[in-house]
Order: C-alpha cells, then sequence, then structure tokens
C-alpha cells in the first residue's frame, strides 16, 4: 500500500549528482516534519563507511543511497549504487510503517541501484555485508 507521499525534487538532483558526477559519497534521505514528502537529509563525501553508519540513527528509519566501492577478484576496482532502507528493531511502529509504505515511491525514483539492503540492526548494514551483497553482482 502506497501511503501518498512524495518525493522532493532535491532527492532525485543530489542522487543525479551522486550517480553520475560522484559530487558524494552517499546521500541520507528522510520523510519532512509533516510525513508528506521524502527530502534530503544530508549529502557527503566522506571516504570512510563507519562515517555512512554513523548517520543512520538508532531509533529512527531512513533511506540512504552509497556509492560503494570495493575490489573484485581478478576484476579490479568496482561500484555498486546501493539503496539502503533502515528500519531499526527500536523505531516507533508508526513510523517503521509510514517508511515501509513510503518506500517505493522514493525507490522508483533512483534509477541504477544494484544493490538493496534491508537493514533492522547495524549487523545488516555492516561493511561485510553490503561487500558480500555487492559481490554477487556482475
Amino acid at each position: 500500500m502506497a501511503s501518498g507521499v512524495g518525493v522532493n525534487d532535491q532527492c532525485l538532483q543530489e542522487y543525479q549528482a551522486l550517480k553520475l558526477k560522484k559530487t558524494y559519497r552517499y546521500v541520507v534521505f528522510n520523510l519532512n516534519k509533516d510525513n508528506t514528502e521524502i527530502v534530503v537529509e544530508k549529502t557527503s563525501t566522506s571516504q570512510d563507511y563507519d562515517d555512512f553508519i554513523a548517520d543512520l540513527p538508532e531509533t529512527e528509519c531512513r533511506w540512504a543511497v552509497y556509492d560503494f566501492e570495493f575490489e573484485k577478484e581478478g576484476a579490479g576496482k568496482r561500484n555498486r549504487l546501493t539503496f539502503v532502507s533502515w528500519a531499526p528493531d527500536t523505531a516507533k511502529i508508526k513510523q517503521k510503517m509510514l517508511f515501509a509504505s513510503s518506500k517505493d515511491a522514493l525507490r522508483r525514483s533512483l534509477v541504477g541501484i544494484a544493490v538493496e539492503i534491508q537493514g533492522t540492526e547495524y549487523s545488516e548494514v555492516a561493511y561485510e555485508s553490503v561487500l558480500d551483497k555487492a559481490n554477487r553482482g556482475n
């Protein structure tokens, strides 16, 4: 069921800047305070994956796109645009439901995502977990 939440144009602009221009390493998305629109909460150029993890709040839901760079054996350096749907177990149920029903609006507008991660605890979005999923791609 869709929530009727819209996607702010800035979300697509920042995503394109990450995807095409490599302006950022990651973009974090959130709902506005009225829960009517998906907005950009943060953009970052940090190369440190731990900084990205630190931007996922312990008790609130978020979405993010991370330009995941890794070495693939025999193939050299690879990049995978990774969509993270962060809904920690400690988040309020109403927020989790709203984020779950709003995800498709954002996800459909972000063309070119290679890996999708559902995270309810930090171990599911840990570097090794994402690396494992990214390596399964081409």
